[in-house]
């Protein structure tokens, strides 16, 4: 069964907006990622250690997800002595995971 279609005036999206969206959406599609951005929503900077500790993820794995983010431009980061420090560069992705977990159906 498939849904029924929206007429586009409900939807308003420009294609600036959908493919913003997109690119939030690709650049986040991970459990431990969209962790990350809620983690860094709710405290300003965590370094690799705390979110590590937080989430419970090997720092290598969790290194592998947050310099990949950085690269995206959705993370932000720097160095205090030997501890490195991320925090959210783009902050509408916080936007789209909080419209997301708004769906009724999820």
């Amino acid at each position: 069964m498939t849904a029924p279609a929206l007429p586009d005036a409900e939807l308003n999206l420009t294609t600036e907006k959908m493919e913003k969206v997109a690119f939030i959406l690709k650049t986040t599609a991970h459990p431990t990622r969209i962790a990350i951005v809620q983690l860094l929503a709710q405290q300003q900077s965590l370094s690799v250690t705390d979110l590590s500790e937080k989430l419970q993820v090997e720092q290598s794995l969790l290194s592998h997800h947050l310099s990949g983010m950085k690269l995206k431009g959705i993370l932000s980061s720097h160095r205090e002595g030997k501890n490195i420090y991320y925090t959210l560069k783009m902050r509408e992705v916080v936007d789209v995971i909080q419209c997301l977990a708004a769906c009724t159906f999820l």
